[in-house]
């Protein structure tokens, strides 16, 4: 398989060295990915089935999370407690439980996995020192950032003395808040169904082992 061409994670790398922009009206099937063999979960290493179950522990709050914001929107931007209880939720497990999470992947996952797919040859064609993990460290970074900035415009509108300036940060944190949304679900689906059968295809029982340790 050629990583660089078939993986939809690195099609917004290769954009630029193809000459060729993604349109936004014809997006490619992310959720689609091509030549990857599917693992099930029970023949994925334990450390590979942590991450997973940690995912299913973030999508239950990103549920919530996405249905606190709809609610808050079709209310007029008007908290009520069960709106409350979703945003906090999700800022709170961003805070506390996210952050182990990345650590993981970041510090003992995804090194290796880097080091795998560039001496396998998936990588990107113009520089062979990036692979599908640039795209994956990246979204860490960006989606904490958005996080950090729609909590600081709920925050910020609070305070806001004028009603239209409030809906108007009301209506960007909720347009960030779904952005993150559609990036951590697409995020999930990339590392369970790309890079954890890459990893159980290229990583041996040994170097298992001593992610573990």
């Amino acid at each position: 398989m050629n990583f660089s061409k078939d993986d939809p994670i690195k099609r917004f790398v290769d954009k630029n060295t193809e000459g060729e922009e993604l349109s936004p009206m014809d997006p490619p099937d992310a959720y689609n990915p091509q030549n990857i063999e599917a693992v099930p979960y029970e023949k994925m290493h334990p450390f590979l089935q942590k991450l997973v179950d940690e995912h299913k522990a973030f999508t239950e709050v990103l549920n919530k999370f996405e249905e606190a914001l709809f609610k808050w929107k079709n209310n007029n931007w008007i908290f009520n407690d069960e709106i409350n209880k979703g945003l906090k939720q999700f800022f709170t497990f961003f805070d506390e439980k996210v952050p182990l999470h990345n650590s993981k992947e970041e510090k003992k996952l995804f090194p290796l996995l880097h080091k795998k797919l560039v001496e396998a040859g998936e990588h990107n064609s113009a520089d062979s020192s990036i692979t599908g993990i640039n795209i994956m460290e990246d979204e860490h970074i960006k989606v904490a950032q958005v996080t950090a900035i729609v909590f600081n415009f709920l925050g910020l509108a609070a305070r806001l003395p004028d009603q239209q300036s409030r809906e108007i940060t009301y209506q960007s944190a909720f347009n960030q808040g779904m952005a993150i949304i559609e990036t951590m679900k697409l995020h999930i689906f990339r590392e369970e169904n790309i890079l954890f059968p890459q990893a159980m295809q290229y990583f041996t029982e040994h170097e298992f082992t001593n992610l573990v340790e």
